[in-house]
């Protein structure tokens, strides 16, 4: 770990310090009242004592739980430098301590285990039909841990929504919008965007950041004039994306390749180096297009870069390259 993730690690290890002696202290407070409770030291009706020994146990039960949670977490979760892992696994985590203390608190209300499950069958029943899209959005979070579309620290496109992902709890998830209506290209917003995770079984979600390969293709254009040295241009171009991109753009479509030839589409054509190409435009121009590939994340600012130089280059040879002025389009 660096020192940023050994700072934190050591605070957050004093934090279960500290709650795990809470938990011992209300431990022992807690067992001292059965014991008072068990010995009949206290002069209460009888048919107040059993209920009463029976919730302090509850009670004991769930403090033992989230004692051995805070452990597990302390000594084992909070260990994995994967941040995702982590994140993933301390959810998980949390909903196995709720649904235990949901077991613990009906036992306590409920002496009878028959009735219990009776109450909770007319209960779940009720409730199944109001709570349509919770329990689907539960069945959205499990899935996305099972076959992951998405993870926190991705950036995904589902719907209308494009951002980061920020969170992802047992019914929602978070992004941090990236464009939107008020910015261009791939700059945050400064909106969070919320969307329940039934959505992800109904919808198709683009993943930007996909594991294996966390790159995405992008283009940058020009409209240039048919007598135009499209030599020029193309040496231009190419030569400003590749000396932007050096020899990382060769890895990734290295890495790419490996991943279409384990796919029946292993026959597709991917350049290593960024490719020029020209299109004949409808406005009577052509297009020179430069493709490379580049991380989501950094697409926008790699684009302005690549721009400028382009542009400054094309534009020292006026003879050899007419752009379209004013309304001559």
């Amino acid at each position: 770990m660096g020192n940023d993730a050994s700072t934190k690690y050591a605070a957050a290890s004093r934090g279960h310090a500290l709650w795990l002696g809470a938990y011992a202290i209300l431990l022992l407070v807690l067992a001292a009242i059965y014991y008072v409770l068990r010995l009949d030291l206290v002069p209460l009706a009888p048919r107040y004592l059993p209920p009463l020994r029976r919730i302090v146990v509850g009670l004991m039960a769930i403090v033992l739980i989230l004692a051995l949670a805070r452990l597990i977490r302390a000594r084992a979760i909070d260990r994995i430098e994967n941040a995702v892992t982590r994140y993933n696994l301390q959810r998980i985590a949390g909903l196995v301590v709720f649904v235990l203390i949901a077991l613990i608190v009906v036992s306590m209300l409920f002496a009878n285990w028959y009735a219990a499950v009776a109450s909770l069958g007319l209960i779940s029943l009720v409730l199944g039909f109001a709570l349509q899209t919770p329990i689907t959005s539960f069945i959205g979070w499990i899935y996305i841990l099972a076959r992951r579309p998405y993870r926190v620290g991705d950036r995904i496109s589902i719907g209308e929504a494009t951002g980061d992902v920020i969170e992802v709890t047992y019914l929602d998830t978070t992004l941090w919008e990236v464009g939107g209506p008020y910015v261009s290209s791939s700059h945050p917003s400064g909106r969070l965007v919320k969307f329940p995770n039934a959505n992800v079984l109904t919808s198709a979600v683009y993943n930007f950041s996909w594991e294996m390969f966390p790159y995405i293709w992008d283009e940058i254009s020009f409209q240039i004039a048919y007598d135009s040295d499209l030599a020029f241009v193309s040496e231009v171009m190419q030569q400003a994306a590749e000396r932007e991109l050096g020899e990382a753009m060769i890895r990734r479509v290295r890495t790419y390749r490996d991943i279409l030839a384990r796919t029946p589409v292993d026959e597709v054509e991917v350049k290593e180096r960024p490719t020029v190409l020209f299109r004949v435009n409808a406005n009577t121009w052509i297009d020179a297009r430069v493709r490379y590939v580049v991380d989501p994340k950094h697409a926008g600012s790699v684009k302005s870069r690549l721009l400028l130089v382009m542009l400054q280059q094309l534009n020292t040879q006026p003879d050899r390259v007419r752009f379209p002025r004013g309304d001559n389009r």
